[in-house]
């Protein structure tokens, strides 16, 4: 049983259709927890195993997952799943639309979490200087944290830093100080 790689660069169109349905996020977001059967799976994200072992070998495919071993059960052979990477990096022409459906999908976790996340959003003035030593402080603050025993329970950390799309300037009303108004 190998170790999964670090970083998989997501570039090639395969790879960004594997990723193109929100079950497939779910369960790359589940394989990042533990190796898991499709059975296992199945009960993580309330589906069906069939369903499941679909979105599984679309992954697979893609080069995103693969079985990390294999175990006699009762006649049959049970397949553990996991990641080929801890981490996706999302690069090329499509990586901007990949992150929009990933935050999309990790939105509708956030509010289904419990109890409330926390979540803070700041607008601050930075340097280009500036946010590249925060982007490095940041990778190497997650990079370092420490996994807990499985006793313990399991967060998920999302950080980012942007820059928003410059704001269009606003229509001038017909006259200073007085509100516009629709006829």
């Amino acid at each position: 049983m190998t170790e999964p790689e670090e970083v998989l660069e997501v570039s090639s169109a395969a790879q960004y259709a594997a990723l193109g349905h929100p079950t497939r996020l779910r369960l790359l977001f589940a394989l990042g927890r533990r190796q898991a059967t499709i059975s296992q799976l199945a009960v993580d994200l309330g589906t069906r195993k069939g369903n499941v072992a679909h979105h599984l070998g679309v992954l697979r495919e893609a080069g995103m997952v693969k079985v990390a071993y294999t175990r006699p059960v009762r006649g049959g052979t049970e397949q553990y799943y996991e990641r080929t990477a801890k981490r996706l990096n999302f690069t090329g022409e499509q990586a901007s639309a990949q992150k929009a459906l990933t935050l999309r999908v990790l939105s509708e976790e956030i509010e289904a979490a419990e109890p409330d996340p926390f979540l803070l959003l700041r607008y601050v003035h930075l340097t280009r200087a500036q946010a590249a030593q925060l982007v490095a402080t940041l990778s190497e603050l997650v990079d370092g944290l420490e996994e807990a025993d499985e006793a313990e329970p399991r967060y998920r950390l999302l950080t980012g830093l942007f820059t928003p799309a410059p704001t269009p300037p606003a229509a001038e009303s017909p006259e200073a100080g007085s509100p516009a108004t629709a006829e």
